[in-house]
């Protein structure tokens, strides 16, 4: 995850977790496959031009981009039903969009720059369009003003750690789960329980309007039932639609939630004596554009696990993991463990050298993995809108919206305990259960 929204700092910083915050070892080394071998991607703008990634046409639109792009040419904004990659082929060119957009967005939320929506996948770069036109003037001046703001307040001594990019914790992502729930109690948790009903009453007695939750345990048959002011919700749009919801005693139904398509993922951890990788690449991983496909690989990319985080293997052997799926091939997300290790195996071998079969396989397949913030995603944000309007005291939160990042699904999430608060402080005498 990264740091780049501020609700990120607050929490690491309440849940006292910068000393096990853990930053990859070269992580501004990451490649994506060109011609079928990894190339590394310049770090910075400068370099990228300098670079031989790009050919002289590309360079020369992303050096002209300021001055073809300006705010007063309100013929060329973009519309609302935009593509990733239609709104970046008018910024950069054909070029950056195969071999920069579309490995990234893959990489990202296993997407495909023409299927994904631009105003809800990239919100940041469609607003710096509409306030400024050229993207990358765009950018410029947003940091620039960032930093005039952030001089008239007080140093803080940690930014420097703060700001060094992509981090895990010591033990990995679920550390912060776990100290999450350490934080809010095991009392105050039913983990591994599936949320039956949820009814919503007004209660005379009370000044607010009641949530009651019917809930099952995985370990018992048993409902049980709790009653809460307010509730929040993350599950799965499609989930949510079949959940069975009451309002003042009668049926809710929620046929209105329209159907919202997933990109389903596997993913495949493997390891490679190091004595059997004849080119070992030091740094983050590698995405594989569409494109390469022609060029015989077939997964969206791999991350260099352990060499990012050296604890997580042992020291004789390299750790990988890499992803397949997605929009670019649902059908082959769903493949056998033992498909998928060949699948693997050969991109692996490839790209790096990998010899032999890998000394270890683990996988994971998520049939849900990303929402697809398609084309037509207005119909799903409405839609959200229309539910939280209808039932007082539910709110929804999670990656349907606003990014598909960890950091935006916490800022969401913190944007929904503000609407909690909010709504609670509209009553007297109220507190949140």
């Amino acid at each position: 995850m990264t740091e780049s929204e501020p609700e990120v700092k607050c929490l690491l910083d309440e849940l006292g977790l910068r000393e096990k915050q853990q930053f990859p070892i070269s992580q501004n080394k990451r490649y994506i496959a060109r011609n079928g071998k990894p190339v590394m991607i310049p770090s910075n703008p400068i370099a990228l031009i300098k670079s031989n990634f790009l050919s002289t046409q590309s360079k020369f639109q992303i050096l002209l981009e300021p001055f073809f792009w300006k705010k007063s040419d309100f013929s060329k904004v973009s519309d609302p039903q935009e593509s990733v990659a239609g709104f970046f082929q008018r910024h950069f060119g054909k070029e950056v969009v195969e071999y920069l957009i579309d490995p990234f967005v893959a990489g990202t939320s296993a997407g495909d720059p023409e299927s994904l929506s631009m105003c809800h996948a990239f919100p940041d770069l469609w607003n710096l369009e509409k306030r400024f036109g050229s993207i990358i003037s765009g950018a410029f001046q947003s940091k620039l003003t960032a930093k005039r703001e952030k001089s008239g307040g007080k140093k803080d001594s940690t930014n420097k750690k703060q700001q060094r990019g992509s981090f895990s914790f010591l033990g990995g992502m679920q550390t912060l789960t776990d100290t999450l729930s350490k934080e809010l109690g095991k009392d105050a948790l039913k983990l591994q329980s599936k949320v039956l009903e949820l009814s919503w009453s007004c209660n005379e007695n009370s000044p607010t309007d009641n949530w009651s939750i019917a809930y099952a345990s995985n370990h018992t048959n048993n409902s049980e039932e709790q009653s809460f002011d307010a509730v929040v919700m993350t599950a799965p749009l499609n989930d949510v639609r079949e959940l069975k919801i009451t309002k003042r005693g009668n049926p809710f139904p929620l046929e209105f939630l329209p159907e919202v398509s997933y990109l389903p993922v596997s993913v495949i951890i493997t390891t490679f004596k190091k004595v059997n990788v004849k080119q070992p690449l030091e740094g983050f991983g590698v995405l594989i554009p569409s494109k390469e496909q022609q060029n015989g690989l077939k997964t969206l990319g791999t991350l260099f696990s352990s060499m990012m985080f050296p604890d997580r293997a042992p020291s004789d052997v390299y750790l990988y993991t890499t992803f397949v799926g997605g929009s670019r091939n649902r059908e082959l997300a769903k493949a056998s463990k033992d498909d998928l290790k060949q699948i693997v195996t050969s991109d692996l071998r490839q790209l790096l050298g990998a010899e032999g079969e890998p000394t270890f396989v683990n996988h994971f397949y998520w049939s849900k993995a990303f929402p697809l913030y398609g084309r037509n995603y207005d119909s799903v944000i409405k839609a959200i809108e229309k539910m939280q309007e209808n039932l007082p005291g539910f709110f929804y939160a999670g990656n349907h919206k606003g990014g598909l990042s960890v950091g935006k699904a916490i800022t969401s999430g913190c944007k929904a305990a503000d609407l909690v608060i909010s709504y609670l402080d509209s009553s007297s005498d109220n507190k949140l259960l």
